[in-house]
């Protein structure tokens, strides 16, 4: 217990420092400031959520003490919490009754456990990141005018003093950001969660303090429920007000949901090409230059699945197979509402056959 004590205050310590390194204004501090979640989740995934807990509200505790109590709550509700929460559960997991038996005297079997769905975690990953922003936004105003001035005054102080000359074009670009902001920080708060729980798991899984096995990214899957979710909030973008900028909110991160999804299942689809990474860095590089491509690959997976939601007599589970010598691949879509199943084979390009 006291090592548990011991590692937990070393990450809060950590965690803590690298949030305060905002206060000195050096462009270092940006990338610090979106790592700290870090030490927390390594925490919670080697040794437990409640080493988080105790690391969290120690370094909350000093941070209020030494800078005030909003540091202190920001630090808690952005760092602390999702850190703790996508900890606990990515060490969620269930025993699976088996038909195997110890008998014959032998000892007892070790339970086979079911652990907590990635694509979940992913969809937990967007809630936590749409509940930050909000809540920064909402520290701002109350409606929808007083959160447009504020956003407008800190980017008036971000950029500095005007020239005469090009203040119209300062208000107009001002203008544009006021209205992208909020999904834009919505978005940049997903990607910096979740690229900090994969290095947080790759570091847990190096060291050897992975309590489960390495989950298959590539078949990562979100809820069906999901997908409603979204079309709601696309709905409500349109209605103006406050709402409207919380539906664009939850719209933007369940839309980076959808096309991490569609990126996982771009790695599946190119196991077997020789170029595969090839392949990739050049669909990386271009999502990285231009936007739209993002928006364009979740579109392909949102189509994809309402397709396989059980309302509509789709696919439920997607089975894939590759080869020994990694030149085929096998994927097999099981329907639960049918008898038959469809299995298509894939030698480079995608050629269907019978199995």
């Amino acid at each position: 217990m006291i090592a548990i004590v011991l590692i937990a205050l070393a990450a809060g310590c950590a965690s803590a420092l690298m949030f305060a390194s905002m206060i000195s204004g050096a462009l270092i501090s940006l990338l610090l400031v979106n790592l700290a979640p870090l030490p927390l989740m390594v925490a919670a995934i080697g040794w437990g959520p409640l080493c988080a807990t105790i690391g969290g509200i120690g370094a909350a505790t000093v941070l209020g003490t030494i800078f005030g109590l909003p540091y202190c709550i920001t630090f808690a509700i952005a760092v602390a919490l999702p850190a703790w929460w996508l900890g606990h559960l990515a060490l969620l997991g269930r025993p699976v009754a088996t038909d195997v038996s110890s008998g014959n005297g032998a000892g007892p079997v070790a339970p086979v456990l079911e652990w907590y769905p990635v694509g979940r975690i992913l969809l937990w990953i967007a809630v936590s990141a749409a509940l930050t922003t909000i809540v920064a936004l909402l520290a701002l105003g109350a409606d929808a005018v007083s959160i447009a001035n504020g956003l407008r005054r800190g980017l008036l102080m971000m950029i500095g003093p005007p020239d005469t000359t090009a203040t119209g074009e300062i208000e107009q670009l001002v203008d544009i950001l006021v209205k992208i902001m909020p999904a834009g920080a919505a978005i940049g708060a997903m990607m910096m969660l979740t690229l900090n729980l994969w290095l947080a798991a790759k570091i847990t899984a190096t060291s050897g303090r992975l309590h489960r096995p390495w989950p298959d990214l590539k078949m990562t899957a979100l809820p069906p429920l999901t997908l409603a979710a979204l079309c709601a909030a696309i709905a409500f973008c349109f209605t103006g007000g406050l709402l409207a900028i919380l539906a664009q909110i939850i719209a933007s991160v369940l839309m980076m949901a959808y096309a991490l999804t569609g990126l996982a299942v771009l790695h599946t689809l190119t196991l077997a090409l020789k170029s595969r990474v090839l392949w990739l860095g050049c669909t990386y590089v271009i999502v990285v230059l231009f936007v739209w491509p993002v928006a364009a690959i979740a579109s392909m997976t949102c189509s994809a699945s309402a397709r396989c939601t059980p309302w509509n007599s789709g696919a439920r589970n997607l089975c894939l197979r590759v080869s020994p010598d990694r030149n085929s691949m096998v994927m097999k879509t099981v329907c639960p509402s049918r008898s038959q199943s469809k299995t298509r084979t894939m030698l480079g390009c995608v050629k269907l056959c019978s199995l």
